[in-house]
């Protein structure tokens, strides 16, 4: 048990050391140079770790913008009444939550060798937020006295079915996108790529592709995916902080407190800058950790799963329509702010607007829904993922897991957690 525990900890719970360890074995089994598989390991781990920077970069700026809007609107952060927490929570059920992971990545893996699903989850931070969320809505329906064994068993067995069929669902769409089938999408943002690739097919205009928007030359700038990255968030942080700025509330003050000797418009502007940076850092990492991972996964997919294919995080897609990225994103904060205040003058819930899962959802749904719809999908894609993260977080944070972890909740979970989760509240009701 305590090996079983160091290995899911270690290993399967550090996404870095997973992914280089695939690369490694997959090297391994082609019977590449020692050369080869030093390189190739070490490039894999690197470029994921430049993603995890870039991650950091873009959680900055995102910690000044999202504290900036929810101000701009005046709202407070209400009381989530008596729960355990995320530090309590991992003390009594953390070790389940890792055995739960590293028993679903074996079905997942068993599922792929024996069945026509070939494709292995390797989003190793989303398997351990998901197995997270799961355990917390399954602890939340049976109580804090279920059984550890049984937790591990029916959390397991949900995760490997879902990381297996998850990224064969969104196969179809990613082939349009990526235009090959070499790689699959592994992330929790499968279901409002799906929704935004279906409802683009049906309302949008796929001639009307947003990677071919034709610009004036004044304004070829435009299809450079960092300025306009930068510009649509600069637009958005300049807007707040100007609003800021004629508040005299004390939140007001203590944000605009932040930029120190700085004017605020400027920090809040330099900070737009950071994010278009961070975002570029993160699509780096991406190029470099799949152009060694891609390889390597053919040995291993030659060797143990004939024909499988690596399901990888969100930002893989990114680079086929960074366009769309950006669109996606507005598309998503523009549905958050009207959620925001539906949400908040309907049921009084405080919807926290999570400016990272709004982005990193809202830009996947944004590539698909421009797949199937142009402009006009990948806008609705992003809409779309604002309603699921809104009214989801509404309904998981106050009766799915107001218990366990509805702080976690806030901010680690999203669009098919949202959407799973009353369906394992339903069996936990029924299992425990």
């Amino acid at each position: 048990m305590d090996v079983l525990y160091w290995i899911a900890t270690n290993i399967f719970g550090t996404p870095a050391i997973l992914l280089g360890f695939i690369v490694l074995v997959g090297l391994m089994l082609q019977k590449k140079s020692t050369s080869q598989l030093v390189s190739g390991t070490f490039k894999a781990i690197i470029g994921f770790l430049i993603i995890g920077a870039g991650s950091d970069v873009i959680v900055n700026a995102l910690n000044v913008f999202e504290p900036m809007w929810k101000e701009v609107f005046g709202l407070k952060t209400s009381s989530l009444g008596s729960f355990m927490g995320q530090e309590a929570f991992n003390a009594k059920f953390g070790s389940a939550v890792t055995l739960a992971m590293l028993v679903g990545f074996l079905i997942n893996v068993a599922l792929a060798r024996f069945t026509r699903f070939k494709y292995i989850y390797l989003t190793g931070h989303m398997m351990f937020w998901t197995s997270t969320i799961f355990a917390g809505v399954i602890v939340h329906a049976a109580g804090t006295g279920v059984p550890v064994w049984k937790l591990v068993v029916v959390i397991a067995v949900i995760l490997g079915l879902y990381w297996t069929f998850q990224p064969a669902l969104v196969q179809p769409f990613l082939r349009k996108v990526t235009g090959n089938d070499n790689i699959a999408l592994g992330h929790t943002s499968a279901s409002v790529a799906l929704l935004a690739a279906l409802l683009g097919k049906v309302l949008g205009n796929k001639k009307n592709d947003s990677e071919k928007i034709k610009v004036p030359k004044g304004f070829e700038f435009l299809r450079d995916s960092n300025v306009i990255t930068a510009l649509s968030m600069g637009v958005l942080f300049l807007i707040g902080a100007i609003i800021l700025s004629t508040k005299g509330t004390p939140e007001a003050a203590a944000l605009i407190a932040k930029a120190g000797d700085q004017n605020f418009i400027i920090y809040s502007i330099i900070q737009s800058f950071t994010f278009a940076g961070g975002i570029a850092i993160v699509l780096m990492g991406v190029r470099m950790f799949v152009g060694e991972l891609v390889p390597a996964f053919n040995g291993i997919a030659t060797k143990l799963v004939p024909g499988a294919k690596p399901a990888l995080d969100a930002p893989v897609v990114y680079p086929y329509a960074p366009n769309a990225v950006v669109l996606g994103f507005l598309g998503a904060f523009a549905g958050a702010i009207i959620w925001l205040l539906v949400l908040g003058s309907t049921v009084s819930y405080i919807f926290v607007p999570t400016m990272i899962v709004l982005f990193f959802h809202g830009a996947t749904a944004g590539v698909f829904g421009n797949s199937t719809g142009g402009v006009r999908g990948a806008v609705i894609g992003g809409f779309v993922t604002s309603t699921i993260v809104a009214w989801g977080q509404f309904v998981m944070v106050s009766f799915l897991i107001s218990s366990t972890v509805p702080d976690t909740a806030m901010w680690a979970a999203d669009s098919d957690m949202f959407i799973i989760g009353p369906i394992l509240h339903f069996i936990a009701k029924l299992f425990f």
